[in-house]
């Protein structure tokens, strides 16, 4: 493999011709689902926000979804405590709730109607969202941590790599109870070895795409 450094505007730029490409040429898939998978330091939401703009320009419908905003309840997600690393890792997100609402909507043969928010996590109650019609040519970008490997269908996966180290520095002090979770899905899932695009963002200014060797 090659790390090839970018600049996070071109990254941008670099995302957004991929997934307009993607889009394009995906005869069989009337709407593009598209994971932007990482780490919150890594900056997963910002990143998916950052890509809107560009493809409504490439002339795509675009609907970004938070997976924060698909939590189960708190009666749920700390049955086993608030700090529990295994619970965040094995199920804070609403999986079944973002295939329903998300997911399978835009796959194959899918209506198009989306739920782009369904639990409030703050208030510990449902969003209260009006579903929104992503129609066909569209793109619907998943951001969050934690979505590759449970068997979500997502058309294209973009992974953000942190290394252990940096990812503990830039953690929060009150979420770095989180960090063995990262551990175990970096050893158990190993979402950098099966992402469509896998960008190292060691530091946010200075990000790198991780590309295979040309006689690869």
């Amino acid at each position: 493999m090659r790390i090839r450094p970018i600049s996070p505007e071109l990254l941008v730029a670099e995302l957004t011709d991929r997934l307009a490409d993607a889009a394009a040429k995906a005869a069989t898939v009337e709407r593009l689902r598209v994971a932007v998978d990482g780490a919150p330091a890594a900056g997963p939401d910002e990143l998916a926000a950052a890509l809107v703009d560009p493809l409504r320009a490439r002339g795509r419908p675009v609907l970004h979804v938070r997976a924060a905003d698909f939590l189960r309840p708190a009666s749920l997600r700390f049955e086993f405590g608030r700090n529990s690393p295994d619970a965040y890792y094995e199920g804070w997100v609403d999986e079944a709730g973002l295939r329903r609402e998300v997911l399978d909507p835009t796959g194959p043969g899918g209506h198009g109607r989306v739920l782009p928010s369904l639990w409030d996590a703050a208030a510990d109650r449902a969003s209260r969202a009006r579903y929104v019609d992503l129609p066909p040519g569209g793109v619907v970008l998943v951001s969050g941590a934690l979505l590759l490997g449970g068997g979500l269908p997502f058309d294209v996966t973009v992974h953000l790599e942190v290394s252990p180290a940096a990812l503990r520095r830039r953690t929060e002090p009150g979420q770095e109870w989180t960090l063995p979770a990262f551990d175990r899905y970096a050893e158990e899932v190993v979402p950098a070895s099966f992402a469509d695009v896998v960008v190292r963002v060691e530091d946010p200014r200075r990000p790198a795409l991780v590309e295979p060797d040309a006689d690869a």
